[in-house]
């Protein structure tokens, strides 16, 4: 029996705002609101109806002065962002208003920025290596830890006991949270590892890897279960869907995979222009927004981000 494919018939719709390519795209907790953070040094928040048509109002999030490389919404709240810049700031904002209500100095280049899944905490990553744990009350760090690797992506499990982090060795490192004590060195794959995603029912991890391919780990035995093996470029983002159903990856490859997670197989492909920067699905439909490199005819970057997953009117 073939298994249904629930891809047909669906499209993608393309959203244009920035002047310069879009580096992230997240949803909010309800999946309500899209935010996109640009190499522009802005952040867009846009209204997104699941099943609406026409102009969509967007918000800009003016102050950052450098690349807006990742941004992360609070899970508890569907109006609270915090964006992580190369200008060495991280900052939080209403989304409603579009104004700056908090904002943290800390030593490097941003890169990396991600919530607690309780809305308490927020990791950031720079360019130097140096993981900064910020108190989202007071905005202030409370820990600090610089590694002698290159460190990647960071990861809270969905109980907030665990911290993941991916290097540039191929090892996903596993410490306990709140004491940043190492507990394990998954030894992943066999080039540097990028990004990471958690099952949003908790029971497996994803790894994307410089070596092309995504692993799946079982997270109560820290065992990988199985690999994807669609692409044939570097995995830069990788995200699972509201079920734990599939998983987008996406890389230079021209086109973004979803696999079955259980089975391995891919069941669809989205055909792109460019090498992809940010997949995320949203939490509450299968809907799917994606950006990357795209250029325009001259040249220039398009500024442009889509969801895949509207249903053909």
């Amino acid at each position: 029996m073939e298994e249904t494919v629930p891809f047909k018939n669906l499209h993608s719709r393309e959203y244009q705002g920035h002047k310069k390519k879009v580096h992230s795209v997240a949803w909010n907790c309800v999946g309500t609101k899209l935010a996109s953070g640009s190499v522009d040094q802005t952040a867009r928040i846009w209204h997104i109806e699941p099943h609406g048509h026409g102009k969509v109002k967007d918000v800009e999030l003016k102050g950052h002065n450098d690349s807006v490389d990742q941004l992360c919404w609070d899970p508890k709240h569907a109006e609270l962002i915090a964006t992580a810049s190369g200008d060495k700031t991280v900052r939080l904002w209403d989304a409603r208003s579009g104004k700056c209500s908090q904002q943290a100095e800390l030593s490097g280049e941003n890169i990396n920025i991600t919530y607690k899944s309780d809305g308490t905490h927020v990791a950031v990553g720079n360019r130097d290596d140096e993981l900064t744990i910020l108190d989202v009350r007071k905005f202030k760090p409370i820990h600090k830890r610089k590694f002698n690797y290159e460190v990647n992506e960071l990861a809270w499990n969905t109980t907030g006991d665990m911290f993941f982090l991916t290097t540039g060795n191929g090892t996903v490192e596993v410490l306990a949270y709140p004491s940043l004590q190492p507990v394990d060195t998954l030894m992943a794959h066999t080039a540097g590892c990028y990004c990471i995603s958690i099952d949003p029912l908790g029971r497996y991890f994803a790894v994307g890897s410089a070596d092309s391919l995504v692993s799946l780990w079982d997270i109560t035995e820290m065992l990988c279960v199985r690999t994807f093996t669609k692409l044939e470029w570097p995995v830069r983002t990788i995200s699972f869907n509201h079920t734990g159903e599939f998983i987008a990856s996406a890389s230079e490859d021209l086109f973004i995979d979803i696999s079955n997670v259980q089975s391995g197989r891919s069941v669809h492909q989205i055909p792109c222009r460019a090498a992809m920067n940010s997949v995320e699905w949203n939490p509450k439909y299968n809907l799917l927004a994606y950006a990357g490199d795209d250029k325009n005819k001259y040249q220039a970057d398009e500024g442009v981000f889509r969801i895949f997953g509207f249903e053909s009117a």
